[in-house]
């Protein structure tokens, strides 16, 4: 089926469930609303998550469970708000704001968002060539080959319909989570400590801060926010109110189970380095090669495979995806727009150079996840104020209670990065 023709079946299947016109089963309704929130929720499993996570686990224990927890419900509420912009308005978050900001505004917005979107690409596409390292025992440059090669090829499936993409999306967050649930049945974790450590609040320290900082960076992702509503405008077009809010409706199920996954799957990842390295003082396991050469004299070799896989599939899945948030912001703030295979390429070059001089490509994950959270106000700020104001989103405008949250996770990203800068400048954390 040609791309054309795949989109036409899935606007005609969308406008008979919310015209109450389909008599199909509700899993089957629910079908044409599926998938572009797990397409934005791969860069909540991106390999910065598996940096951060297993060295918050290798360090603290299960002690920052809780902060996962509280970052992937901000997600959630984000990423919602970024898919009713682009539901109701047909316009993306960047479009809004080269539309409705100084144009000064609007270029530094661009650079920062395209500087974000360069930090992104470095942790996942070292993320995708470490796992390549590791599974087939190629050198790194050999693997960063190999991970532009297979992203291009992901890439072109979009030739074929945005559900053609989804689906290979799909299938890959289904293989990280299926690889960690077999983590998990390996390392036996103590789950009285998991259930405590998720819903009660602390840190041990200034650097169990610092991580919980990174982690809310590798979580919470400015690109995502972006490309969420970017993903939304156009695939299910309709403009009466009535079938618009059960248009959204549907999009707050895809945003749940989307990220409710990714809330696992995170959550996992620091629950594996918890009950393997830091139960058995294991503390300073820090880097990819570390816990992917300690796990399999402690749990075998299978536990040790499993968890190169999920980071290949992760690094690959989500550098395609970064490069597809990258080109929205590029269209969205300038205009401008150039061929997917040409961003790729030039995204690519940070990366490779990094891995041809030699840094420790968790370090530079851990940095660059750190890095993304300096960004997240610029992009929720902005989604906030256009899903606030009626005269861009009619009926579908934030309620107050929902633009009193969304102060109070802006609030508190701020905060965070405050903290974080005071401590890189003043007490070199």
């Amino acid at each position: 089926m040609s791309s054309t023709e795949s989109n036409k079946k899935l606007q005609a299947d969308a406008q008979d469930v919310l015209e109450g016109k389909s008599k199909k089963g509700f899993f089957a309704r629910l079908l044409p609303f599926m998938g572009p929130a797990f397409i934005a929720s791969v860069a909540y499993v991106d390999p910065g998550n598996f940096a951060t996570n297993i060295e918050s686990g290798a360090q603290f224990g299960y002690t920052l469970l809780w902060v996962i927890l509280a970052s992937n419900l901000m997600a959630m509420l984000i990423q919602t708000l970024s898919a009713k912009l682009g539901i109701v308005t047909g316009k993306n978050l960047a479009e809004h704001c080269r539309l409705r900001y100084p144009r000064w505004f609007v270029m530094a917005l661009w650079i920062l968002m395209e500087l974000v979107a360069m930090a992104t690409d470095l942790a996942e596409f070292l993320g995708a060539a470490v796992g390549f390292n590791l599974l087939l025992g190629v050198p790194l440059g050999v693997a960063a080959l190999l991970t532009a090669i297979t992203t291009f090829l992901i890439l072109a499936l979009e030739r074929y319909g945005f559900r053609s993409l989804e689906a290979v999306i799909t299938g890959f967050v289904s293989v990280i989570a299926i690889s960690y649930i077999i983590e998990l049945w390996i390392g036996k974790p103590d789950w009285s400590q998991v259930w405590f450590h998720t819903v009660i609040p602390q840190f041990k320290g200034s650097k169990s801060i610092l991580l919980a900082v990174g982690i809310l960076g590798a979580t919470v992702m400015p690109h995502a926010i972006y490309l969420h509503s970017a993903l939304m405008q156009d695939r299910i077009v309709v403009r009466d109110t009535k079938l618009l809010k059960r248009l959204f409706h549907y999009e707050i199920v895809d945003v749940v189970v989307a990220m409710g996954i990714a809330s696992m799957v995170n959550g996992a990842m620091l629950i594996m380095s918890a009950a393997t390295f830091h139960s058995r003082g294991l503390l300073n396991v820090g880097t990819l090669e570390q816990a992917y050469i300690t796990l399999e004299p402690l749990l075998g070799k299978a536990s040790s495979w499993v968890f190169a896989l999920s980071l290949l599939f992760s690094g690959l899945s989500s550098a395609s995806v970064g490069t597809m948030a990258g080109q929205v912001i590029m269209q969205g703030f300038m205009d401008f727009e150039i061929p997917l295979w040409l961003r790729r390429i030039i995204t690519m070059v940070p990366s490779i150079v990094i891995i041809m001089v030699g840094v420790d490509p968790t370090k530079a994950l851990v940095i660059s996840q750190v890095m993304l959270s300096f960004g997240l106000p610029f992009a929720i700020i902005p989604l906030m104020n256009f899903t606030g104001d009626a005269t861009i989103m009619g009926e579908l405008v934030n309620a107050k209670p929902t633009r009193l949250l969304g102060a109070l996770v802006t609030a508190i990203i701020i905060i965070l990065n405050i903290y974080l800068l005071y401590s890189m400048i003043f007490t070199g954390a």
